[in-house]
């Protein structure tokens, strides 16, 4: 690395030692080594010609490059000189002037080291810091996903037990009006054929389907005033008649337990009750007694 200066550059007396410190004495030679070391630096200034000047300088064995770094730039910095100018006098009008630092060219600049390098350690942990919380979060929210489909799942799993156990606590069959009385019961009567059971129950009592099967017909009927058959699983059909008002519709699938109709008093009727039927394999089947029908399958009048 060069220089230019118009003088010779002088070197601070506290840090220079002259050449004839080699006369010293061995204990203070020895003495001297241990605390510095002599570092000959070299200044040239001038264009076209050399000057030199070397001197000794002490510097601590710890940090050399510092120290010659510092001892350079106040040279430099004494000499105030640019390498623009000596451009500018050498090549002439049309010369570009550009200054040139040596602390640049060591390496040394303005910058707060200790600061940048802490700046840097903040947002490296910051950066750290974001990446632990994305990725915490991300966990989390799997962990909730997680649990809410096991939630659900278990919900599921409830409500199916609770279904299959209320069918199985469902009755196959049922007496067709709760409480009623029986006033007439299958057989001849009054020279004909009474092909059901009455039951007696006060107006509007609920009628309930016998067992589960889908409503065949539903209405009006002569003799019955209202009627409404339903076939079941076995393809047997029960009849019910005589209702107030009818509460399905042909087509309708029913289980035993629901209600189809109101008790009444509606055609050819002596007083509230419900006349019961069954008819065996369908419709137009045998009609039979219907409280063996219903004793063989668990229900008692």
């Amino acid at each position: 690395m060069a220089g230019v200066a118009a003088d010779p550059v002088e070197i601070p007396g506290d840090a220079v030692t002259e050449a004839d410190t080699a006369d010293d004495t061995a204990d203070g030679a020895a003495e001297a080594a241990d605390e510095a070391e002599r570092v000959p630096v070299t200044v040239v200034a001038g264009h076209g010609r050399h000057r030199q000047i070397v001197r000794l300088l002490r510097l601590p064995r710890r940090r050399p490059a510092i120290y010659l770094a510092a001892a350079l730039v106040g040279a430099v910095g004494v000499g105030s000189f640019s390498i623009g100018d000596r451009v500018a006098q050498a090549g002439g009008p049309g010369a570009v002037s550009h200054s040139v630092s040596v602390a640049e060219e060591l390496g040394i600049g303005d910058q707060d080291l200790p600061a940048a390098a802490e700046a840097a350690t903040l947002r490296s942990d910051a950066a750290m810091l974001g990446e632990v919380t994305a990725s915490r979060n991300a966990r989390e929210a799997e962990e909730a996903a997680a649990a809410q489909a096991q939630a659900d799942a278990d919900r599921v799993v409830l409500e199916a037990a609770a279904t299959a156990a209320a069918e199985a606590a469902r009755p196959r069959t049922v007496l067709p009006v709760a409480g009623a009385r029986l006033t007439s019961t299958f057989g001849s009567r009054w020279g004909t054929l009474h092909a059901g059971i009455d039951l007696a129950a006060p107006m509007l009592t609920p009628e309930y389907a016998a067992a589960d099967g889908v409503v065949l017909e539903a209405g009006p009927a002569s003799g019955y005033g209202n009627v409404v058959y339903i076939q079941h699983e076995n393809g047997d059909v029960t009849v019910y008649g005589h209702m107030e008002e009818v509460l399905v519709q042909p087509g309708q699938v029913v289980r035993a337990g629901d209600t189809v109709a109101l008790l009444g008093n509606r055609g050819q009727s002596t007083g509230p009750h419900l006349h019961f039927e069954v008819h065996v394999g369908g419709l137009g089947g045998e009609k039979i007694d219907p409280i063996p029908w219903l004793r063989d399958r668990g229900v008692a009048i």
